[in-house]
């Protein structure tokens, strides 16, 4: 017996499918990412707000996505990754918005 989805296609088009499945995460990333440049060109609290915003967007992302579509956001139980997730955000988007302008 093989497992399902082994031969239904080509082995050519298996990466691509795996890797749309995981546009979740590849969105958060891709953000953090964006984050992570414009804290290290000085903007810190632009790029500490986006953080959070990302964090967010993972909690909703796995909020309102089923476990089958959310790839990778899916760590453990839903209940606790949105617990985590919130906390984080929420955390997050407080100190960014508390930590005092340069002058």
């Amino acid at each position: 017996m093989t497992p399902p989805g082994i031969g239904s296609s080509s082995p050519a088009s298996q990466p691509r499918r795996w890797w749309i499945r995981q546009w979740p995460i590849t969105l958060v990333l891709v953000l953090v990412g964006l984050s992570l440049v414009l804290i290290a060109t000085d903007h810190f609290r632009r790029g500490s707000v986006l953080l959070a915003a990302s964090v967010i967007l993972a909690f909703f992302l796995r909020l309102m996505l089923p476990g089958s579509e959310a790839g990778y956001l899916v760590v453990r139980s839903r209940r606790v990754d949105v617990i985590v997730l919130g906390i984080l955000g929420i955390g997050l988007g407080i100190f960014s918005l508390w930590v005092p302008a340069p002058s």
